[in-house]
């Protein structure tokens, strides 16, 4: 395939921007061993995007959280006529907004944990809240587990809430799921292969993504074929939903009644040693090299 020039994009100004190096490094040496004239290209201005339009040909974003995963990107590059890898950037936006894609996948009819939120026009309320603890207290537009807390009772509630607002002005607090952690990477309109999540943590947090060496990662993860393909299926639909198209990767609790239920879309998932994405690709069948390969494809 004749691809040109490729500039990897990586880094940004978000705060998950030294997994973004790592999985933009990744992604160029792969490339780069199949021949292709790839560059890692640390970016976080408009003025080096308008530098990249003028001197390579398509881009492969390896941007992780705000500005590189959030649809900024996606809308400069689109005004600037480079073809880009992934979501657009309506899509980006949404997956990127952990509460608007919940209200979507809501609207649509899909199934999702029960939640409220906390913004500057609606402040935390104790005595109006409802849902059963546990509970998991996230800032709206943070990746990688970022701010993150699980919390068991009333009294915790506002100081999980309060950290969460360093990270974001707006929160979400959700129903803690009890049962198996599931994600499922989608690939140019398939899902591949789920992989089961086991941590040794209270959740699958940023330490035990990213840092810890007892997480499990169980792929293939030995469901019946048919509640796997249930699962996939729903999957795909919560994909669809969002506008995402390309890759990404769709994170699910399975309930103990196995009752599959929708967390959050990642538009840009993590490419590094730890990354989730190619182990699925991996037990369908491919290779590091043959899925950034596909994932670059779909710019031509």
């Amino acid at each position: 395939m004749q691809f040109g020039k490729v500039a990897v994009l990586m880094g940004g100004k978000a705060a998950e921007r030294d997994i973004s190096l790592r999985s933009g490094q990744a992604v160029t040496e792969a490339l780069v061993r199949q021949g292709i004239d790839a560059v890692a290209c640390d970016v976080s201005t408009i003025d080096e995007l308008n530098n990249i339009a003028k001197n390579y040909d398509r881009a492969f974003i390896a941007l992780h959280g705000r500005w590189g995963e959030d649809g900024t990107v996606q809308a400069i590059l689109d005004d600037l006529g480079l073809p880009y890898t992934g979501s657009g950037m309506t899509a980006s936006a949404i997956a990127m907004d952990k509460l608007r894609t919940k209200w979507l996948w809501q609207g649509a009819g899909l199934p999702t944990p029960q939640f409220l939120w906390v913004s500057e026009t609606q402040p935390f309320d104790a005595t109006q809240f409802s849902i059963p603890f546990p509970v998991i207290v996230k800032p709206s537009h943070e990746g990688s587990s970022i701010g993150m807390r699980k919390v068991n009772a009333l009294e915790e509630l506002a100081e999980a809430v309060e950290f969460a607002q360093q990270f974001d002005s707006e929160v979400l607090i959700e129903q803690w799921i009890t049962g198996s952690e599931y994600t499922a990477a989608v690939l140019n309109g398939q899902a591949l292969p789920l992989i089961e999540l086991k941590t040794s943590h209270e959740f699958y947090d940023f330490d035990a993504k990213y840092k810890s060496n007892d997480t499990q990662y169980i792929c293939p993860c030995h469901l019946p074929p048919e509640l796997e393909q249930q699962i996939q299926n729903l999957i795909l639909r919560a994909f669809d939903v969002v506008g995402a198209k390309t890759w990404g990767r769709v994170d699910v609790m399975l309930d103990e009644a196995n009752q599959p239920w929708l967390i959050e879309l990642n538009s840009v998932p993590g490419m590094t040693d730890h990354s989730l994405v190619p182990m699925a690709a991996k037990v369908s069948g491919r290779s590091f090299e043959q899925l950034v390969a596909d994932i670059l494809k779909s710019t031509l």
